[in-house]
């Protein structure tokens, strides 16, 4: 729910840090925070997503430029849907690209694990992205959304498995079902995707005709979102499960949807209160009485003091936004300004100099108080 986190303070580096620096720091902890290292821990399981995304932007050149740049901007998507690219890359591959050819037995080894990522064909869903925009009502109330995205979803033909029958599925040859291939460097092992399975450790003989093999197809799907009150803008929803389904029925990604609210034609906001400008007519001002105000409960009800000045604000307790995280509303703060009529007619004008006259210098406290300061710049 939070909003989303600089990438420099993900990954405890400082933002002229050297390429050396940041992929020092990523592989400390990655590694510390690593899902194999912390099973059933999802924080540290969010946290190791936080790291690959940090990492994927921070150390290519022209990302790194664009993230200083425009900031989390440069990689929003337009409207909705898939953010530039077709959504964040598997933080697993951005680790297994880097340590993969520093052990020789792969990372699942240097976790004393044993393949349970690659070999077993069954591959991950890619998290996603989607900007939603919407009101400044439907943020104070909540609101429940359809989205529509186009996603990877489990191919029904073959029921994932990506092959027309039950003997099609067979381990790669070439890398032994590994799903990763290495040659021998010095001391070093260097190991690269198999190119035969592309990682999955498994080949079909017979791959199903809607999905190629991939035990996923291509589709638009309508997914429910239930928003909270109090959302504002930048805040990130996850919805778990629903990014792109896994590769022959493996896990899928979940979706971020990171929220905008729209600008209100009436009402500013900062933080969980609300701000306003109302016209006063002259008249109330000077009479007092009572003044109707817009609120996002609909009408509310001003006192108004006589002699009530332009710009005075008054402030309606609890009539702001819930607070996202305990509920409770902020206030709407009304500043009046004071409606000076611009048509009079010849008895209206004659009337107005008659009350100006009648009431004086000494019924105007704030041009009296004006000119009393700005007494040693005339000669009054």
């Amino acid at each position: 729910m939070s909003e989303k986190r600089d990438y420099y303070e993900i990954l405890g580096v400082s933002r002229d840090a050297s390429a050396d620096e940041i992929k020092k720091s990523y592989r400390k902890l990655a590694v510390k925070f690593h899902p194999d290292k912390n099973p059933g821990d999802h924080t540290a399981e969010e946290k190791f997503k936080e790291l690959g995304e940090a990492y994927e932007a921070l150390s290519d050149a022209d990302k790194r430029a664009a993230y200083d740049r425009y900031g989390h901007a440069a990689f929003s998507g337009g409207g909705g849907g898939r953010s530039g690219g077709g959504g964040f890359h598997d933080p697993m591959d951005i680790f297994s690209q880097m340590f993969g050819g520093a052990f020789g037995g792969g990372f699942e080894e240097f976790f004393g694990g044993g393949g349970s990522r690659r070999g077993s064909g069954k591959q991950k869903g890619s998290d996603l992205r989607y900007d939603l925009e919407i009101s400044l009502e439907e943020a104070a109330r909540g609101v429940e959304k359809e989205l529509e995205i186009e996603r990877y979803v489990p191919c029904e033909p073959c029921g994932s498995k990506g092959t027309k029958g039950s003997g099609g599925v067979k381990p790669c040859s070439t890398c032994g079902g590994r799903g990763v291939v290495g040659r021998q460097s010095g001391i070093f092992i260097q190991q690269a995707t198999c190119p035969e399975c592309r990682g999955a450790g498994e080949t079909i003989s017979d791959p199903c005709s809607s999905c190629k093999g991939d035990g996923r197809v291509q589709r638009d799907s309508r997914i429910k979102l239930r928003i909270p009150a109090g959302v504002d803008t930048g805040t990130r929803l996850r919805s778990s499960g629903n990014g792109d389904s896994g590769v022959r029925g493996g896990a899928a990604g979940d979706l971020y949807v990171f929220l905008h609210v729209r600008d209100h034609d009436v009402f500013e906001r900062d933080d969980s209160d609300l701000y306003c400008s109302v016209p006063l007519p002259f008249s109330v001002a000077a009479l007092g009485g009572e003044l109707k105000v817009p609120s996002l409960d609909g009408q509310s009800s001003i006192k108004i003091p006589m002699g009530t000045q332009g710009g005075t604000t008054f402030r309606l307790r609890d009539k702001g936004m819930p607070s996202l995280t305990n509920g409770r509303r902020g206030d709407l703060n009304v500043t009046v300004q004071v409606e000076v009529p611009t048509k009079l007619n010849s008895d209206q004008q004659e009337k107005l100099r008659a009350f100006s006259e009648s009431i004086g210098d000494h019924n105007s406290p704030m041009q009296e108080g004006f000119f009393k300061k700005a007494k040693r710049f005339f000669d009054l």
